[in-house]
C-alpha cells in the first residue's frame, strides 16, 4: 500500500505543479517515447541478467507492493517456536526433534507456528540446523561459520533482482536522453513548418528526458531500495535463529536461548522481554 500511496504523491505533485504552471498535457501524452525508453530499459535488463533472475523479477516487483514481510507478530511466533524446540530437545533429548525437523509438514510442533510454516526458505533453513543437532554436531563454532557461509550467500542470491533493477534506473536518465535525440532528429524533418509545429516537437522530444530521469528517481529506483530493505530484513530474520540455535548449542535454558535470539533484531520490529515472556509461557507442552 505504501508504494502505492508514495506513486501517487509523486504523480500529482509532478503533474499538478505541471498545470499549475500552465502546461499541456497532451504534449505529455507520448506513447513513442514511452515505448522508447520502455522498450529499451526492458532489452537492456534481459541482455544484463540469467534467466533465473529474469524468471523471479515479476514476483520480487509484486512483492513490493505488498506489506512489510516480518513484523513483531511474526518474530513472536519465530521466538515461541524456537523456545518450543529447545525446551523440547532439552527435556527429551535432541532425538526428539528429529521427527518434526525430517516432516515437518506433519509436524505438530510446526503446525502451531502457519505462518512460519507459510515461508519455505525459513522452513527448510531451521530444520537444516535442528537436522545438524539431531545428527550429533555439538561444535557451535563451526555451525556459526556455516551459517554465516549459508546467509551470505542467501544474501548475495537475494540481492541479484534489487541490484539489477538499480542498474536499470541508473541507465534511464540516458535511455531518456535516447529517446529525446530521436526525438529531434524528427524535429529536424519540420524545420521549415511553423515555430508552433517545432515548438510541439521540441516539446515531444524533452518528454523523453522528463520520462526518463522521473521513472529512474521516482519509481524504478525507489522500488529497488524497498526491496534490499526487504532482503535485509530477510537475513535479519535468518539471523534471529542463528542467535538463538548458537545460544542452545553452549548449553544456555530455552529462555535465555530465545533472548539471544531477541537480542538480534531491529528495534522496529524487536518484541520486548516480558511479550515474549508472556508468550512461550502460555505454549502448551509438545
Amino acid at each position: 500500500m505504501l508504494p502505492i500511496i508514495g506513486g501517487a504523491v509523486i504523480i500529482v505533485c509532478a503533474l499538478g505543479a505541471f498545470a499549475l504552471e500552465g502546461g499541456r498535457f497532451d504534449i505529455l501524452i507520448q506513447p513513442l517515447e514511452f515505448i522508447i525508453i520502455v522498450g529499451v530499459a526492458i532489452g537492456s535488463y534481459i541482455i544484463a541478467n540469467r534467466g533465473h533472475v529474469l524468471g523471479r523479477t515479476t514476483g520480487y516487483l509484486l512483492s513490493s507492493f505488498r506489506g512489510r514481510r516480518y513484523n513483531k507478530d511474526s518474530y513472536l511466533e519465530l521466538l515461541s517456536l524456537l523456545y518450543t524446540a529447545f525446551k523440547l530437545a532439552k527435556t527429551k533429548g535432541m532425538l526428539a526433534l528429529e521427527q518434526h525437523v525430517e516432516n515437518p509438514q506433519e509436524s505438530n510442533l510446526f503446525q502451531r507456528f502457519p505462518a512460519f510454516m507459510n515461508d519455505q526458505s525459513s522452513l527448510v533453513f531451521l530444520c537444516d540446523y535442528l537436522r545438524l543437532l539431531t545428527l550429533g554436531t555439538d561444535n557451535p563454532h563451526e555451525v556459526e561459520a556455516l551459517m554465516d557461509e549459508e546467509i551470505e550467500t542467501n544474501h548475495q542470491e537475494a540481492m541479484l533482482i534489487p541490484n539489477a533493477l538499480q542498474v536499470v534506473a541508473d541507465a534511464l536518465p540516458a535511455i531518456g536522453i535516447v529517446a529525446a535525440v530521436l526525438g529531434v532528429i524528427v524535429t529536424m524533418g519540420y524545420i521549415d513548418q511553423p515555430a508552433p509545429v517545432i515548438g510541439t516537437h521540441i516539446g515531444a522530444a524533452l518528454t523523453g528526458t522528463l520520462m526518463g530521469v522521473l521513472f529512474s528517481y521516482g519509481f524504478v529506483g525507489p522500488i529497488a531500495s524497498g526491496l534490499k530493505q526487504d532482503v535485509e530484513a530477510e537475513m535479519k530474520y535468518l539471523q534471529c535463529m542463528k542467535a538463538g540455535i548458537l545460544a542452545h548449542m553452549q548449553g544456555y535454558a530455552p529462555a535465555v536461548s530465545v533472548e539471544f535470539a531477541r537480542k538480534a533484531l531491529m528495534s522496529d520490529v524487536r518484541p520486548t522481554f516480558y511479550e515474549v515472556e508472556a508468550t512461550v509461557s502460555s505454549l502448551p507442552p509438545v
